[in-house]
């Protein structure tokens, strides 16, 4: 039981620092991603999305629809693909790290409204 909860504590603080650091990538603070709701709204300026958003994710199976239009955001504000997104749609313990440590630069926001 020890082994399970120390498991499970390595993976939150694998996703909060993965997250802390994606968000410095995009020029936003790190500390946004462990305050609740605010880490959704900090998101949803990443990638170009209204903050009214933020009321979408309150609503049941409407929610999963918009976090999977935001992951494909997120792929594309950091000039990855498609493959990319559902990784982090499917397998976001492994895709959310690679895109905080690898090599992916912030290209702006991905549905923000082109000129």
């Amino acid at each position: 039981m020890a082994a399970v909860m120390i498991i499970y504590l390595a993976i939150i603080v694998l996703m909060i620092a993965s997250m802390w650091k994606v968000f410095t990538k995009a020029g936003k603070p790190g500390w946004a991603a462990i305050v609740p709701i605010y880490n959704i709204i900090v998101l949803l300026q990443i990638v170009g999305r209204p903050t009214w958003w933020i009321i979408l994710f309150l609503i049941p199976i409407v929610s999963f629809i918009i976090m999977i239009m935001v992951m494909i955001d997120v792929a594309k504000s950091f000039g990855k693909g498609g493959g990319f997104a559902a990784g982090l749609i499917l397998l976001g313990i492994i895709f959310w790290p690679i895109l905080a440590f690898g090599d992916a630069q912030y290209v702006g926001p991905a549905a923000a409204p082109k000129a």
